[in-house]
């Protein structure tokens, strides 16, 4: 009996499924029944899948991507704004480097940085096309999309994460090349896997970020541990124990400030941007500070914009790379970046958030700039040939030629 109620109550369903699925059919398949429920041998064939008679002309020809095209979806998997900071920030190494370097071992640095930095951001993106499928400001990435196949993007990103530590290993030295190669494991590696797993995927992220200035330091024959037994700093000039002859390159802090620099810089500049994008990070599942605890959030980048006060008033001066007037010009970006990150953390609001990575946008460049300005030991106004050299060196340098002429 209750088989029997169970039985007439599917086939009542069945029925209604089938008369409801009848709308998606043409009439003319009802033409030849009169009846008002569909046969058995109908409802079979109702809920069989149905292969719509599509002609040929109706489909779109797939198109082989020109060379142009496929030189753009390089270099969107390489994620240009990004490559090209790590290259920047690479270059800033070797400017403020007091060795001399040769137009090949900058060439070969820029460019077997970018190529590193372009195999980490596209081993990226293949691990992540699931997840930036779900967010709004990935969705247009090229494997999302796809504009190019896994297996081609993996060729890429094998060919650049190759040719980039050979190029550095040959042209420059073994260290830069190790350096290099070490972003690609972080970046790719550990830091893609950390996103999802623990909110110090940003602290490693960061690091990631602070390696490419060191590459730069010792692709021009730095070290990155002078060996030395002391410890000299170049304190002001007014202090009666400043040091007069040591080298900038005898100080243990030269190698490390820039990247401490960096590694700084990128709380405030990321944790903003998080911040105001924190929806998508949602909903893609990432573990951020900015989704998890915002006001902690907030109070990380107010941290590290005072940390980044104390290293360019302090230990920029303090290391050789710059005299101590750096100390004092860099005071007021500082202080500009430190009073938005304040009210960012007071308030908490997405204004807020915004001003501050902004000013982040506009600070680094500034700051690299005024110390290439402030580098210890160059007169730009000399460089230049606006003034002239002193008396004392002209005078020293006659010295040394007369008594070269007489040996």
């Amino acid at each position: 009996m209750w088989l029997a109620a169970c039985t007439g109550r599917r086939h009542t369903s069945t029925v209604a499924n089938a008369a409801f699925s009848s709308y998606f059919f043409h009439n003319g398949q009802w033409l030849a029944s009169k009846s008002t429920a569909p046969s058995r041998p109908q409802l079979l064939r109702l809920n069989q899948p149905v292969s719509p008679r599509v002609p040929t002309a109706a489909f779109k020809k797939v198109e082989i991507s020109s060379p142009s095209q496929l030189l753009g979806i390089y270099a969107q998997l390489s994620k240009p704004h990004l490559s090209i900071l790590v290259c920047l920030t690479a270059m800033g190494g070797v400017a403020l480097s007091p060795l001399p370097t040769t137009v090949p071992t900058l060439l070969s640095t820029a460019i077997g940085t970018a190529l590193c930095a372009s195999s980490a951001n596209a081993l990226n993106m293949l691990q992540e096309v699931p997840f930036d499928a779900q967010m709004a400001r990935t969705r247009s990435r090229p494997l999302v999309r796809k504009a190019i196949s896994p297996l081609h993007a993996t060729i890429f990103a094998v060919a650049t994460g190759v040719a980039g530590p050979a190029l550095l290993w040959t042209m420059v030295n073994p260290t830069t090349a190790i350096l290099g190669l070490s972003n690609i494991v972080l970046y790719a590696g550990i830091y893609t896997w950390m996103k999802r797993k623990s909110i110090w995927n940003t602290w490693v992220g960061a690091i990631v970020g602070a390696i490419p200035p060191a590459m730069g330091w010792t692709a021009c024959g730095g070290q990155l541990f002078p060996s030395i037994s002391s410890f000299p700093l170049f304190l002001p000039e007014f202090l009666p124990s400043s040091p007069v002859d040591i080298s900038v390159l005898d100080s243990p802090l030269a190698p490390f400030v820039l990247p401490m620099l960096l590694f700084s810089w990128q709380f405030p500049h990321f944790n903003s941007l998080s911040y105001f994008v924190r929806g998508s990070y949602a909903q893609a599942g990432y573990r951020m500070l900015s989704v998890l605890d915002p006001r902690k959030n907030a109070l990380v980048a107010l941290r590290h914009a005072l940390l980044l006060t104390s290293i360019c008033s302090i230990l920029v001066p303090l290391s050789g790379l710059t005299t101590w007037a750096f100390a004092f010009t860099s005071l007021p970006p500082n202080l500009v970046c430190v009073q938005a990150a304040w009210k960012w953390w007071q308030q908490g609001g997405e204004k807020q958030a915004r001003v501050v990575f902004r000013h982040s946008l506009w600070y680094l460049p500034l700051i690299l700039g005024l110390m290439m300005v402030h580098k210890q030991g160059v007169d730009w106004l000399q460089w230049i040939g606006v003034r002239e050299k002193k008396k004392e060196t002209v005078d020293t340098n006659l010295s040394l030629n007369a008594v070269n002429a007489r040996s």
